[in-house]
């Protein structure tokens, strides 16, 4: 990319979620519709094919039935409904920001949320579903999931979206409850699909990039919000509070459990392509199990949010 694009929107320069979370700093005045419109929309998104670079190819074996192909639609189908809801979800950011910078970040979120979704949703048409069925492979592979547990989280930001101070208390959720679990997920992915389908891995890197900025920028809201209003604070801790408890209670682990024992009964029949290839540093993709690969994605999702909860000053 060009030497104008800002870093952590550079394709090739971009950090990790993990150490973006740690170490960016943007704030919504940096991240306003110019920003986007230069470092995203010309910047991140320049010569992508449906969310991934264009020499990003999908192996043949991934076309055809069997695990593999279904981890992949059961965990697209998943994302796009959860990145659907999340777009839906933003329009009361939008309507409620109090100022004009808060409004354009927001309205740049929304749109990412929502090309994320296609670009899910595009991966899925690659890899053979049929245009006209996309809708009942989706519901399919992933309906279930979304009642038993997209379904509640996103009543719960509604609910308290539609409560007291609706505009921090909802970049809250977004930022910690919602992006702040979901997105490690993601950098998982792009992981574990680099060699197995590095389309598919291509599509996680775009979105991870995105979701680096969504959450540097929300917290600095709320960070910045605490600091004009620190009686604020029993209110957003109650919220947190309230929204972890809920992730207690959904069956996100049979979730990820169901796709990530596909995952293992297919690369188990591609052991040939995979070989030696690392899914972090020092651990073998083939050598590493389902149980071990959701430990390790909540363990980035619980040091992200704890991160993000110490720099907006909700550590403890």
């Amino acid at each position: 990319m060009t030497a104008n694009i800002a870093p952590e929107a550079d394709w090739d320069l971009a950090p990790n979620v993990l150490e973006g979370a740690r170490e960016l700093r943007l704030s919504p005045e940096q991240c306003d519709l110019d920003y986007w419109i230069a470092n995203v929309a010309q910047g991140t998104l320049k010569g992508l094919v449906n969310g991934h670079h264009p020499d990003a190819v999908t192996p043949e074996y991934m076309l055809k039935p069997g695990p593999l192909r279904d981890a992949l639609l059961f965990e697209f189908s998943f994302r796009s409904i959860a990145e659907d809801k999340a777009a839906r979800a933003i329009t009361s950011l939008v309507a409620n920001a109090p100022d004009v910078k808060s409004m354009e970040f927001y309205a740049t979120q929304l749109l990412d949320e929502a090309r994320h979704a296609q670009a899910f949703r595009a991966h899925m048409i690659e890899v053979g579903v049929p245009q006209a069925e996309l809708d009942d492979v989706i519901e399919q592979y992933a309906g279930e999931h979304q009642r038993n547990v997209l379904d509640p989280l996103e009543q719960f930001g509604l609910d308290v979206m539609n409560g007291p101070h609706p505009f921090v208390s909802g970049v809250a959720v977004l930022t910690i409850l919602v992006e702040g679990v979901l997105a490690p997920t993601g950098e998982l992915s792009e992981h574990k699909w680099k060699i197995v389908d590095p389309a598919a891995a291509s599509v996680e890197r775009g979105a991870g990039i995105d979701e680096i900025r969504h959450l540097t920028v929300g917290s600095e809201i709320v960070k910045r919000s605490l600091e004009k209003d620190p009686g604020l604070k029993p209110h957003l801790a109650d919220v947190v509070r309230r929204g972890n408890e809920l992730w207690g209670t959904l069956p996100v682990f049979a979730v990820l459990q169901r796709r990530e024992e596909l995952f293992q009964a297919g690369i188990e029949q591609i052991a040939d392509v995979i070989g030696d290839h690392e899914i972090w540093p020092g651990r073998r993709l083939l050598d590493s199990t389902p149980e071990e690969r959701i430990t390790t994605a909540l363990e980035w999702a619980g040091a992200t949010q704890t991160t993000r909860l110490a720099y907006m000053g909700m550590g403890e």
